[in-house]
């Protein structure tokens, strides 16, 4: 049966080293692409897919983010305020994991962007996500056709959608586009304190129970100054 989460987790605690000087004094998550924060551009998206509540983690600069949601009702935001620890993405999920509930829930990189395709791709992974088969569902943007990622991919993907690591100088087809629907019971016995959410992938796909779908679109991969002008110019034009 799939599913319809209410809740999401976004991830926004990140220093933004890559993105600077713009994050010398701004929090990546508010730094403008095509009029708005990267922040904005992902709770439209889970407002849109019908999420009424969103989980926002903060450590850098956390009052410019704190209070840039403030006025936001769609979808409300809970501030899970980490300034004085450092938990990591898997560590932020399991301290946020009461205010998550125990159905699955949309988890966003509040940088990640992309342009839908026809469909919205989070509605997409909520009709395919399996909670009989799947801890974790990844939308996956074909390395080809995304806009300013160089790298060699981070997974294969069998028809069925299963997902297959990258190995050491391997090149794969996929790269985590940095949206995903996940089970809370994945957390069940996760570490205490610091660590990766990679941690956590490389568990649910040992037991073969990660899976991806491929997004309907295209994916912008913001992470410098220098890739800000061309994921403007991609989306304004779809926009037009």
């Amino acid at each position: 049966m799939p599913v319809t989460p209410h809740k999401a987790m976004v991830l926004a605690a990140g220093l933004g080293v890559r993105m600077r000087p713009l994050t010398n004094t701004m929090p990546k998550p508010l730094v403008s692409v095509a009029g708005q924060p990267l922040l904005d551009h992902v709770l439209d998206k889970l407002a849109g897919a019908g999420v009424s509540e969103a989980v926002v983690n903060v450590h850098y600069l956390p009052d410019q983010i704190i209070e840039h949601v403030k006025p936001r009702s769609r979808p409300r935001v809970i501030i899970s305020d980490e300034r004085d620890q450092v938990l990591g993405t898997g560590g932020a999920v399991v301290k946020a994991l009461p205010l998550l509930g125990d159905a699955p829930f949309y988890h966003l990189n509040a940088d990640t962007m992309w342009i839908d395709g026809v469909r919205s791709n989070l509605a997409r992974l909520a009709e395919t996500f399996d909670p009989a088969r799947m801890d974790i569902l990844l939308l996956m943007a074909p390395t080809a056709t995304s806009i300013g990622y160089g790298g060699r991919g981070d997974y294969s993907m069998l028809p069925d959608g299963a997902l297959r690591k990258r190995r050491e100088h391997q090149v794969v087809p996929f790269v985590y586009a940095g949206a995903a629907i996940m089970s809370p019971a994945l957390f069940a016995d996760a570490p205490a304190g610091e660590f990766s959410l990679t941690k956590m992938f490389d568990r649910a796909n040992e037991q073969e129970r990660l899976f991806g779908l491929r997004l309907d679109g295209v994916w912008m991969h913001v992470g410098t100054p220098d890739a800000i002008q061309a994921a403007e110019e991609a989306y304004l034009e779809s926009v037009a």
